[in-house]
């Protein structure tokens, strides 16, 4: 085959590859690590963008605890905060 006609496949093929990655990397859980917001309002924002809409908030053991639920797959985390800092302290799936 001319190499006229493997370029655009090729292409093609690049292209479909990284649209299948990009949305998986989206929907990944936060890690320890990550800084989500020290409000309600920026962490829902946050852990929704990545998959996971909380359904409700808890204060446990001077953390904030964040219950949410992965839209790909139904399972539930909870999701451990800072308060001072929003940033991740603990991600644990919720049984």
């Amino acid at each position: 085959m001319p190499d006229r006609f493997l370029h655009p496949i090729r292409a093609a093929v690049a292209a479909a590859a990284f649209a299948l990655t990009v949305p998986a990397a989206a929907l990944a859980l936060p890690a320890v690590g990550d800084m989500l917001g020290t409000t309600p309002q920026a962490v829902s924002e946050a852990l929704a963008a990545q998959g996971c809409p909380v359904e409700k908030f808890e204060a446990e053991r001077g953390k904030i605890e964040a219950k949410c639920r992965d839209a790909a797959t139904g399972q539930r985390w909870e999701i451990y905060l800072d308060p001072a800092t929003g940033v991740v302290t603990r991600v644990k799936q919720d049984h």
